[in-house]
């Protein structure tokens, strides 16, 4: 009887301990939301921003070989 008991007490420990886990678990993941909600990531820069430009455009013939090429020496 008692180490029915005894076990039962262990399995309600556990039970507790995994249940506060994932309730702090949970309250991180608002938390963490909450934080990152207040970011505007698509707003314009501030400051000086320098515009990107595109290099000279080759002939489709070249363009693929030298992709394949990049593509064999680099992995990319």
């Amino acid at each position: 009887m008692r180490q029915a008991a005894r076990v039962m007490f262990d399995v309600v420990k556990v039970f507790i301990l995994f249940t506060g886990c994932t309730v702090l678990f949970y309250f991180a993941i608002l938390w963490v939301n909450e934080e990152y909600q207040s970011y505007h990531r698509y707003d314009k820069p501030s400051g000086e921003t320098v515009e990107e430009v595109s290099g000279p455009v080759q002939p489709e013939e070249e363009n693929w070989m030298h992709r394949l090429v990049f593509f064999y020496e680099n992995g990319e």
